[in-house]
């Protein structure tokens, strides 16, 4: 990145999955960021740790950051030599007052940049199952401005042209005006029964979308509570909704699901579970602290037992030489540690059926082991450890991390009571989360409960719940499976 350089970026309608590549370059390089409101969250944990994160969104009718100020903020960093990246919800040049800040930097010999994004007017629709062309129906779209009221002598809204355009109509941030420009365009002569589409917090997981017509869209939209961010769709592509709903029809469509894993590894699940159309609530109950250890020769060992993807990480960040593996017989306590195992270009030579210690111990019981080293977290069953010392073995138990509680907020702590389903990948989560909510009566006659194993199980049994759902195979794919059912 270019030091001194205003970058304009596009971060998309809201889904994260839909930033760029590019946005995605930028937003890790820069120096300091200025954002909206209206970004997807999951864009500002790009930023590097020692980034300047500055707020500067605006939101109709509430609380304002003037444009003066971001524009002042703007030319000092670029002036101090910074990159900056002004993070846009949707497109910079779309309804997003791109232009009038790129006019300001230019005329003040700043250098910029921009970087588009897609529109909310076009991505919502299309998560809404409304194209916003189709052969036959609509040969043009207009996006338009919602925002100001249609009835000021000053308005720039051609509103006679607009109802005789032959194509789409997509209105941006116009939920208050509906009323009236619903009334006008049929006042200037479009057909009252045309089909309208609202879609609210397009391709967010908690996406919602109300159909009608010209005639009553505003009286359904204000039945159904519909607030902003939200887009309007007019014209017969609109009818299309029901048919090409396409995310209605994902099998976990609208079911509130509470992922509780700690952050690092949340997110490989919450992606799953989201792309199944469940809306995910990340409540990491615990988080991942590195101890402070000294490694010992692995080479010295015949047997080498890794019981956690955390353990493989915290492994390789504490090896000197991955050669020193290449000796023991390594064993992982289930397929997704193999897998990172893996990633890390070691191949695990005992992956057993069952997840859990009970059934790594029965896997490497045959082997003709003398030392073994045990790696593993400070709050480890000793299953393993002790099984192999009965069976004459040497083991050396070695503590890579601990998991500590995480507090839950109150937005999240709402969330999680209010969720369909709670998944559980460790004893440790479901005591913390327990202690979170204000102990096990708070999740009673509420959420069900889905636990990745025995031993997750068993944890939620001794905190006075049952489990609703075990997983089968004891991992997050596993997990998932089961919540298919």
């Amino acid at each position: 990145m270019r030091a001194g350089t205003v970058y304009l970026v596009g971060a998309g309608p809201g889904d994260p999955g839909l930033l760029t590549a590019r946005a995605l370059e930028l937003l890790r390089g820069a120096d300091v960021v200025l954002h909206d409101r209206l970004i997807p969250f999951e864009a500002l944990r790009e930023t590097r740790a020692d980034a300047l994160v500055i707020d500067v969104g605006k939101i109709g009718g509430g609380e304002q950051v003037p444009q003066e100020a971001t524009n002042a903020l703007l030319l000092e960093h670029a002036r101090a030599g910074r990159s900056v990246v002004r993070l846009k919800g949707g497109d910079p040049f779309v309804f997003g007052r791109g232009g009038e800040e790129a006019q300001l930097l230019i005329a003040e010999g700043v250098p910029v940049e921009v970087v588009p994004g897609i529109t909310a007017g076009i991505a919502a629709a299309s998560y809404a199952g409304v194209p916003v062309t189709q052969r036959g129906m609509a040969s043009a779209v207009a996006f338009v401005t919602g925002h100001e009221d249609p009835r000021k002598p000053e308005s720039s809204v051609d509103w006679p042209a607009l109802a005789a355009f032959p194509g789409t109509l997509v209105f941006y941030m116009g939920m208050r005006a509906l009323p009236r420009i619903a009334q006008r365009l049929t006042e200037e002569g479009r057909d009252a029964d045309e089909p309208v589409a609202v879609v609210e917090r397009g391709t967010m997981a908690d996406q919602r979308v109300v159909t009608g017509t010209l005639a009553d869209i505003a009286e359904r939209v204000q039945e159904a509570g519909v607030g902003a961010p939200a887009i309007t769709i007019v014209g017969p592509v609109a009818g299309l909704r029901d048919e090409l709903a396409w995310r209605e029809r994902r099998p976990l469509a609208g079911r509130r699901i509470v992922v509780t894993r700690a952050r690092p590894q949340a997110s490989g699940l919450a992606a799953t579970l989201t792309d199944l159309g469940a809306i995910v609530t990340q409540a990491p109950a615990i988080a991942i602290h590195p101890v402070d250890v000294e490694l010992p020769d692995l080479t010295g060992y015949d047997l080498v037992c890794l019981t956690s993807v955390n353990g493989v990480d915290r492994l390789f960040e504490l090896v000197r030489d991955a050669r020193s593996l290449a000796g023991p017989t390594i064993a992982a306590i289930g397929p997704g540690t193999a897998e990172r195992l893996r990633e890390h270009g070691i191949v695990a030579d005992v992956v057993p059926a069952r997840a859990v210690g009970e059934g790594l111990l029965e896997a490497v019981a045959g082997l003709d082991a003398r030392r073994a080293i045990v790696l593993r977290a400070r709050e480890g069953r000793d299953v393993l450890p002790d099984g192999l010392r009965e069976r004459g073995v040497e083991v050396d138990v070695v503590t890579l991390y601990e998991t500590r509680p995480e507090p839950l907020d109150e937005e999240t702590r709402a969330a999680v009571l209010g969720a369909d389903w709670i998944t559980f990948t460790a004893g440790s989560a479901v005591r913390s989360l327990v202690s979170a909510v204000g102990g096990a009566d708070a999740l009673r006659g509420g959420p069900k409960l889905a636990s990745i194993g025995p031993i997750t199980s068993g944890a939620l049994r001794e905190a006075g719940l049952e489990p609703d759902l075990e997983a089968a195979e004891h991992t997050p794919d596993g997990l998932v499976a089961a919540l298919l059912g």
